[in-house]
């Protein structure tokens, strides 16, 4: 039985009022993060997605951490802002939920210091489709529902350009916005939240889910997927993530080397099975 905490209401007040606080001077500072050493006997508290980072944690929370002297605690959180705001205002220790252009965009804007620690996995994103069997089948005058989020957007639209649907400005990049297509092939765009993409399946002609998000919706990127993303040089490996000063607790660096570990690739193999890629090369 999964033992995961999940965010309730106050929390989520708790840590928008916390980071209204930050943002008005309290303790913007990164120098202000608490200590990096760490308490090692309190637990390590994580903020995740629920699929496949959830997974992964609780997998090395029953498996691997007694063994290694960490206890891990996890929350689940369902969208992709506050497991950085609760990481910023101290809510919990650490987050696995995001890749780095993501990251980035998310600093700059909400004036956050989170940094990776570590990579872990590949999900590579995927369009989808309830009515359609192949790419092919896409035609004028057809909807397409795209995550709405900067990065992801941009992903989803080279995605589609990749595979000759759209066509973009030269040289845009992992930004790319719907003003950035010069050509849309007679395609109408629906841009939603990415968590509720995989809802809108049923009201659109395709859709480009995020991988994590397909296979909450029991979809098999790996097999549903009309097109999906090249794990070959992307740059859009998830990772471990903290507030900047706490890279070297001694609690995130015990879970940094479990999450690189042979059997987290292992379990990343067996159960996603090509949906789930490992973005490190543990030996064998």
């Amino acid at each position: 039985m999964r033992k995961n905490i999940k965010l309730t209401a106050g929390i989520a007040a708790t840590a928008a009022l916390a980071l209204g606080l930050t943002a008005c001077g309290t303790s913007s500072d990164p120098s202000s993060s608490k200590d990096a050493a760490g308490a090692a006997d309190k637990p390590l508290v994580v903020a995740a997605s629920p699929t496949p980072h959830a997974d992964i944690l609780n997998f090395v929370k029953d498996n691997l951490a007694a063994k290694a002297g960490l206890k891990l605690e996890v929350k689940e959180f369902t969208d992709y802002v506050l497991p950085n705001t609760a990481t910023e205002t101290g809510q919990v220790d650490a987050n696995f939920f995001q890749h780095k252009p993501y990251l980035d965009d998310f600093n700059k804007k909400n004036n956050t210091h989170i940094v990776p620690v570590v990579n872990v996995h590949l999900e590579p994103l995927g369009l989808y489709s309830k009515s359609l069997k192949s790419v092919k089948d896409i035609k004028a005058g057809q909807t397409v529902a795209v995550p709405n989020d900067t990065t992801n957007e941009g992903r989803a639209l080279h995605l589609l350009a990749e595979n000759g649907l759209i066509t973009l400005k030269d040289g845009v990049g992992t930004d790319a916005k719907l003003s950035d297509i010069t050509d849309k092939k007679g395609l109408e765009f629906k841009e939603l939240e990415a968590a509720t993409v995989p809802r809108a399946l049923n009201d659109v002609d395709a859709a480009v889910i995020n991988g994590n998000y397909a296979i909450e919706a029991k979809l098999s990127p790996s097999k549903d997927a009309l097109v999906l993303e090249k794990a070959e040089g992307n740059p859009y490996a998830n990772f471990l993530a903290v507030k900047a000063g706490n890279e070297k607790d001694a609690r995130v660096q015990k879970l940094a080397e479990l999450l690189n570990s042979p059997e987290v690739k292992k379990y990343i193999e067996d159960t996603y099975k090509g949906s789930v890629i490992p973005a490190f090369g543990a030996a064998k």
